[in-house]
């Protein structure tokens, strides 16, 4: 018995579609995770900016844990040799990550005219808030479920 993890090989993908829509969603969180951590300072400033109840520690935590998942979801989605317990954390991270930006983008939707930024390329890039937005968060929420689907870590029948 070893006290250290062991990596396991990830689980073969059911389809070739869920191995490319792995990889696209992978792609997609690594562009904003560094675009986010490019101008962190100033994404901490937009998202306290939301208005979020629990002010400016609540908007720290938010953006340094959306910053995180994001990080922390890309090993499972990119099949990476893991832990099986870390698989699994990873997946998870996966559906955080459209989860919380659906709720961003719900609030920003119901508080109308709050920021001109919804902060997905964090403030480097300015994306305008709207419904649109909402629907790129299901989209998201989409690509994690697909590749969660194909991939599932655990034991399959």
């Amino acid at each position: 018995m070893s006290v250290f993890a062991q990596t396991s090989a990830s689980p073969v993908p059911k389809t070739k579609d869920v191995k490319r829509m792995a990889t696209f969603y992978a792609a997609i969180l690594v562009v904003m995770a560094v675009a986010q951590l490019f101008s962190f300072d100033d994404f901490l400033k937009l998202v306290t900016d939301f208005g979020f109840p629990g002010g400016v520690r609540a908007g720290y935590f938010l953006a340094s844990f959306l910053v995180t998942v994001e990080v922390f979801a890309i090993p499972f989605l990119l099949r990476m040799s893991l832990s099986p317990a870390f698989r699994w954390v990873s997946m998870v991270c996966g559906w955080l990550v459209a989860l919380i930006w659906a709720k961003i983008t719900i609030w920003l939707v119901i508080k109308e005219g709050i920021v001109d930024n919804v902060g997905f390329l964090g403030t480097s890039v300015p994306v305008m808030p709207g419904v649109w937005a909402v629907f790129i968060s299901i989209a998201l929420g989409i690509l994690a479920a697909w590749a969660s689907w194909g991939m599932w870590p655990g034991r399959r029948k």
